[in-house]
């Protein structure tokens, strides 16, 4: 588990959101389950969709899980990211609340599938059995709470248990609006991402809406990557995971962006 740096955290002023995409090295993991390079309706496989003409016509459906703590602001990103807006008031989640929204990236349409988990204990079972058919996990760790940050080696473990073993991972910490507050540093959170292999680490505010349509923007656009390289076998036999690139390149991103 990563100890912190004993160094006294940065002023709020000098630290805005911030956010990392990694070079992942492969981890050690079980081969991945067959997909059917998005041509069968799977268990776990993305898959493109004809356009039917109609209003609900989608290119991809990606079903994204988030997992984490209780009261790191789970279902306070999830709400910002589906309307737009911010409860002060928002009660915790009881076992898995489900939301979905459509975006456009790159001239396609895709419906993204947000699975909002409980984080208490009680409810641990319920959220497991929602791993396996998920293509993509968010970890949302409390940047003010150090004992959440803590937790995030025990979900990794449950998403390598339970999960697909090509999940897309990604690691956010919330409530960078309380930086004066802040009891993990940006650069652990790195040092943590780095050594799990995951794809991305960043600071989120769902008060504040720092980094929220981000989050989901990047684990979209490097899930239709993936789909894309199997589709067209561009991604060697038994490979887990595919080098990640820099898919968002708009410079307010790039900024606070930077490639290990």
């Amino acid at each position: 588990m990563p100890v912190g740096r004993k160094r006294d955290p940065p002023s709020p002023a000098s630290t805005p959101a911030r956010s990392r995409l990694l070079r992942r090295r492969q981890p050690d993991r079980p081969p991945p389950i067959p997909r059917g390079e998005c041509q069968q309706a799977l268990p776990g496989a993305a898959m493109p969709f004809a356009s039917s003409g109609t209003d609900d016509a989608f290119d991809y459906l990606f079903k994204i899980i988030l997992i984490g703590d209780s009261n790191v602001g789970k279902t306070c990103v999830v709400h910002r990211f589906k309307t737009g807006q911010y409860n002060e008031k928002q009660q915790n989640t009881i076992g898995v609340d489900f939301t979905v929204r459509s975006m456009d990236i790159d001239g396609k349409k895709v419906k993204i599938q947000v699975w909002d988990t409980a984080g208490q204990e009680r409810f641990r079972t319920i959220t497991q059995s929602y791993y396996r058919s998920a293509h993509g996990a968010i970890l949302a760790y409390d940047l003010t709470r150090r004992s959440t940050f803590e937790s995030i080696p025990h979900w990794i473990h449950e998403i390598e248990k339970y999960g697909a073993a090509n999940l897309v991972i990604m690691l956010i910490g919330n409530k960078s609006d309380s930086l004066d507050k802040r009891q993990v540093l940006f650069e652990d959170a790195c040092t943590l991402a780095e050594k799990h292999g995951l794809l991305a680490v960043l600071e989120t505010s769902a008060k504040e809406a720092q980094n929220i349509e981000e989050v989901f923007t990047l684990m979209a656009k490097e899930l239709i990557a993936r789909n894309t390289l199997q589709l067209h076998g561009d991604n060697p036999p038994n490979s887990i995971y595919l080098d990640s690139r820099p898919v968002i390149t708009s410079p307010s991103v790039e900024k606070n962006q930077c490639l290990c």
